[in-house]
């Protein structure tokens, strides 16, 4: 006989496990996802360029500085106040730089840094230190130069088109006329030579850029010292160059009037001295030095010449004292030197005024 089973199933605890799973929770048993917090501030710095602050970047001559970067580099790193003396810049393009120390009585220090061929046009340098540096062949037009610090600093073959130039220390002598007198004190004449060449160029360039400004007084200065260094390029015993000197001890090559009065009273003091020694008729009368006559009659005699060089100076001529003898001569020449120099006086005196 056939045992009989009963049809009920039997579920095992796999089953039953996999059937729990699959029923849906309830609200109150449901887990909870993590939600992404919007509000979160990123906190991670940005990323420092580590060169801005490495000395050998800035101060090897070998280190490429023709990237773009060199721009942002340099005005961090001036604005940390630390020393950029010396550094090595050749090259660069800095364009628009802006090196202006706000807030300092005193503007950065670039001095003794080197500028060959960099691009400085535009650049902001307001009150910056470049003594001894190296501006050669650099380009610095429509840069803001006032009140710097140029002293033995090398412009040879800068561009200065348009640079602001206002209150400028250039030092007494520019880098290249020092070199000159060097070379002359060392007896190295072609050296010599060709620092007066360049210096020449120099204060052209200077000169000319003043000029363009309105700066007469700086660019007067700067012609003055551009004709020296032609002078000084001329051989030693030429006329050209008694010439030359002759000219500038009379005024200065047309930029110092006051050697022109200066040159006026010493002829005509001169002139009396002569006049009162070798003697002038008055009225029949001889007016010379005598050891004969007492202090207080010679010393009227020589005011009596004293005028008399002051007529024949200005070429009046009133006739109540005439020349005898050699004084003559000195009438003749004093009366020539006279008509020249008042001349000259007033090219010399107009020249500086219309500036």
């Amino acid at each position: 006989m056939s045992q009989h089973i009963p049809l009920t199933s039997h579920v095992s605890n796999e089953d039953a496990t996999a059937s729990h799973s699959a029923t849906p929770l309830s609200d109150d048993n449901k887990e909870t996802e993590p939600v992404a917090d919007n509000n979160r501030v990123n906190t991670k710095e940005p990323k420092v360029d580590p060169l801005i602050f490495d000395l050998v970047y800035w101060r090897d001559p070998e280190v490429d500085k023709t990237d773009a970067q060199v721009k942002v580099r340099l005005e961090t790193y001036a604005k940390s106040l630390q020393n950029m003396v010396g550094f090595q810049l050749r090259g660069a393009n800095l364009c628009d730089v802006d090196l202006v120390n706000r807030g300092s009585k005193v503007g950065y220090d670039l001095s003794y840094a080197d500028f060959y061929r960099a691009n400085l046009s535009d650049a902001h340098m307001f009150k910056i230190n470049l003594k001894g540096a190296s501006l050669m062949k650099a380009k610095l037009c429509r840069a803001n130069l006032h009140c710097a610090n140029l002293e033995d600093c090398n412009l040879l073959g800068a561009d200065l088109t348009q640079a602001k130039l206002e209150n400028i220390f250039w030092g007494k002598y520019i880098l290249q006329e020092k070199k000159a007198i060097q070379a002359k004190i060392q007896r190295k004449y072609h050296e010599m030579k060709q620092f007066y060449e360049e210096a020449e160029e120099v204060y052209r360039s200077i000169r000319k850029t003043c000029e363009a400004q309105g700066l007469f007084d700086v660019s007067g200065y700067f012609f003055h010292r551009e004709m020296i260094m032609r002078r000084y390029q001329m051989p030693r015993w030429s006329a050209l160059r008694f010439f030359s000197k002759l000219v500038d001890l009379l005024c200065g090559y047309g930029q110092r009037p006051l050697r022109v009065v200066f040159f006026s009273f010493s002829l005509i003091a001169l002139c009396a001295v002569a006049y009162f020694f070798i003697g002038v008729a008055d009225s029949g009368q001889l007016v010379k030095f005598n050891w004969d006559h007492g202090f207080l009659k010679n010393m009227y005699g020589l005011t009596d010449c004293l005028y008399f060089s002051v007529v024949t100076f200005t070429t009046l001529g009133y006739g109540d004292f005439t020349p005898v003898g050699l004084t003559r001569l000195v009438a003749a020449i004093e009366a020539f030197a006279g008509s020249f120099t008042m001349a000259l006086f007033v090219v010399v005196f107009v020249n500086k005024i219309l500036r």
